[in-house]
């Protein structure tokens, strides 16, 4: 072999490259919390919750109702039926929505319950003890109704009350233009994530990038969905396409209520 047919010393030379360890936690962590608000949402809007059968308006109805009654309660005896109501609706529902929902409510209650530590030295301790059990009731009401209905369900509902078009269309496009962004920076994340070698020391400007592009993204969705909509001629009308209908798990439901109501207006001025 010849002086010109050696091999070049680079080529014979070890090419591992092992780039320098950084720290990329903001990354695995929007994905992850991406990941988190992706799944509740498709979950909401997929039919995959339990709706014991009941229609979204009469749930949407009585929850307002059982959040006001709450609220104007005086007496303790109330409160606890209403406890026990919503414990026995968590019961039947799966175990991780049940421990979802106490640990918000508890989150809540907790919360209340710190604010309201100073009363106890103005010798207001009934205040103490039941604003911090309203709170965990209303939440864990509003948290039923959310993991039990569809959003399509809940836009649905509100329609039902007479509530202005332009209200209801808001409502279900934010709903839809959350989802679909919260894909495209996942996607984004994704592309970052896997350009990222060794050890990159512009992550602010990164995640700037990341923002802009997310903004400019959704200005051309909104022009994009306004151009569509002058196309099929929106003339702002919000139209709803399901029909209501009245099931046997209705009538049990405002059979349910009903007690409530009563219950509220025979213990209303007691205390336990």
């Amino acid at each position: 072999m010849t002086a010109g047919d050696q091999m070049p010393e680079w080529m014979l030379t070890s090419e591992d490259y092992l780039p320098p360890k950084d720290k990329d936690s903001f990354i695995n962590k929007s994905i992850l919390a991406l990941f988190g608000l992706l799944s509740k949402l498709r979950a909401q809007d997929g039919g995959k919750q339990i709706s014991f059968g009941v229609n979204a308006f009469f749930k949407l109805l009585f929850t307002f109702m059982l959040i006001l009654l709450v609220s104007l309660t005086d007496g303790f005896s109330f409160i606890l039926i209403v406890l026990t109501y919503l414990l026995l609706v968590l019961m039947a529902m799966p175990a991780k929505k049940l421990r979802s929902i106490l640990a918000v409510s508890a989150a809540a209650a907790l919360l209340s319950f710190i604010i309201m530590l100073p009363s106890i030295l103005f010798g207001n301790g009934y205040s103490f003890i039941m604003l911090p059990v309203k709170v965990f009731v209303t939440v864990a009401a509003v948290n039923i109704l959310a993991r039990t209905t569809s959003w399509t369900g809940l836009t649905g509902a509100v329609k039902w009350f007479h509530v202005p078009d332009i209200f209801v269309f808001v409502l279900d496009v934010t709903i839809k233009y959350i989802m679909m962004l919260s894909e495209f920076t996942l996607e984004m994340l994704y592309a970052l994530r896997l350009r990222s070698v060794g050890k990159n020391r512009g992550k602010t400007s990164s995640l700037s990038g990341v923002a802009g592009t997310m903004f400019v993204k959704s200005r051309e969705m909104a022009e994009e969905m306004n151009g569509a909509m002058e196309c099929r001629g929106f003339t702002g009308e919000y139209r709803t396409v399901s029909k209501f209908r009245f099931s046997p798990a209705d009538a049990v439901y405002i059979l349910i209520n009903a007690i409530l109501l009563a219950a509220f207006i025979y213990l209303r001025g007691y205390h336990v």
